[in-house]
């Protein structure tokens, strides 16, 4: 493992129980961090059933499988390439669940000598959404059928995956080659991770709210890996405790529970111990999660373009950065029928530059401006569209930083209208029209947000005309 900071794989992820918000929804989000130019499109997979069991390869590594016949209907966010690997990464699936995966994390040389990590035929992140969303009737099974498959066919890499239904949200960590835990986030509680093991004391009695790999508890005994004698706190023994973690990962967690729950403004953003769990000192809205995922430390003397000293603006890694590909938060409402209650709050490009546009799980297509954009820029993809309107606020960021807050409120407020009028509209339906009816109304919801992008991209593009280095301002005086 590297120990520069700026080298680490980089994610971050937020999860929410339904009792800790304010409309009883489940909420998992994170943000897919990995290069500034890389593409992701937006794509729904239909139901489909094989004559013969289809065969995974993937072209990262040489791990291949088996898969079932019947694949149900998901949606994702795939690579704008499969040449390194489909990295499908979240979306929903028929059934009622949702899934993102996953959060880079990284375990300690100890326990890595004992069950390494495979990678050259371990499952690794650009599989685990397309080897498992199609085939989960429920968070909980999610869980439970991924450990089954990286018990057999081992890991390559040490990851965190999310699930959740209209019931349950559940993290997942693979630690090392082939043993994992699970912890299901209490229904009033939320967490936020940032690339660490994060799950701390498991409880192998309560298998309501833990799972674990088969033989883990024997895998620690057997190689002396715990230096606790009363308790078996995964993170601390399966995960790593250094300098960088300290600069590079607890601040994103410590700045994420600063807003969820002020009331703990004395933790120190380098603490190795933040708790996994918390409570939020109110009722947790979309926004506050959309607040996380677009943070760089805004009002402390950490953020990046603030006011701190060159020191403190940059020393720690910002939640929302050059390198975020998309953003995506998975909404389950379970008072209402999850083809409208189930809602992929989806941002492409940078969050913090970019805008969350709502896509309903009912749809059976996404804009077709969504299902392309290469390496090279492409007026017409999505990607593209709002990571032009990012470059363009970054060359002026004090100047056009407000105009671009303006249009993400307008929008915000817009969608949530949106929202709930397709929502009313939808519920004496029938499966059929509903389905039209959620993807029509889907496309206009883009077109629309597309617009007007479009039109503040043609606004900062004339005003960008005035900061010109050769510009000359004559005095009037002359």
């Amino acid at each position: 493992m590297t120990t520069d900071p700026f080298n680490f794989s980089a994610c971050t992820s937020v999860l929410a129980g339904s009792k800790a918000t304010a409309d009883g929804s489940t909420f998992i989000g994170r943000n897919e961090d990995a290069k500034t130019a890389w593409p992701k499109h937006f794509v729904v997979h239909p139901h489909t059933e094989f004559d013969q069991s289809p065969l995974f390869e993937s072209p990262d590594n040489q791990f291949k499988m088996t898969l079932p016949k019947i694949r149900g209907k998901y949606s994702s966010t795939p690579e704008w390439t499969p040449d390194f690997g489909v990295f499908e990464e979240d979306g929903f699936n028929e059934f009622g669940v949702a899934m993102s995966a996953t959060e880079s994390a990284y375990a300690n040389s100890r326990v890595l000598s004992y069950d390494p990590l495979l990678p050259e035929n371990g499952i690794g992140e650009e599989a685990i959404v397309t080897i498992t969303l199609p085939y989960i009737h429920s968070a909980r099974e999610g869980v439970s059928y991924l450990g089954t498959l990286i018990e057999k066919y081992g890991s390559s890499e040490t990851n965190g995956v999310l699930f959740s239904d209209k019931k349950d949200v559940w993290y997942m960590e693979i630690a090392t080659g082939h043993h994992w835990v699970a912890q299901r986030i209490p229904d009033d509680s939320y967490a936020v991770v940032a690339n660490q093991l994060a799950i701390q004391e498991i409880d192998f009695t309560d298998s309501t709210n833990f799972m674990f790999s088969t033989g883990i508890q024997e895998f620690v005994t057997d190689n002396h890996l715990n230096n606790q004698r009363d308790s078996f706190n995964f993170r601390n023994i399966f995960g790593t405790h250094d300098q960088s973690d300290a600069i590079y990962s607890t601040p994103r967690v410590w700045y994420g529970q600063l807003l969820l729950t002020p009331s703990s403004e004395t933790q120190d953003p380098m603490s190795m111990d933040l708790p996994f769990i918390r409570q939020a000192d109110n009722l947790i809205q979309l926004e506050d999660l959309e607040q996380i995922l677009g943070s760089h430390y805004q009002g402390t003397q950490y953020d990046p373009i603030g006011s701190g000293s060159t020191q403190d603006k940059h020393k720690f890694r910002p939640v929302s950065l050059a390198k975020t590909q998309e953003s995506h938060i998975l909404q389950i409402n379970p008072a209402l029928p999850f083809e409208i209650g189930g809602i992929h709050w989806l941002s492409m490009g940078v969050t913090a530059q970019s805008v969350y546009v709502p896509f309903f799980a009912g749809i059976t297509d996404t804009p077709e401006n969504y299902k392309i954009g290469t390496d090279m820029y492409d007026d017409k993809s999505a990607y593209w569209l709002y990571k032009q309107l990012g470059i363009l606020i970054d060359s002026h960021y004090l100047e056009f930083g407000p105009l671009l807050k303006d249009l993400q409120k307008e929008l915000a407020s817009q969608f949530n209208a949106n929202v709930k009028s397709i929502q009313s509209k939808s519920i004496s339906k029938n499966n059929a029209d509903l389905t039209d009816f959620l993807t029509k109304e889907n496309l206009k919801i883009a077109s629309d947000a597309e617009i007007k992008v479009k039109a503040l991209i043609g606004k900062l593009i004339t005003l960008s005309t005035d900061f010109s280095p050769l510009n000359f301002k004559t005095d009037q005086n002359l």
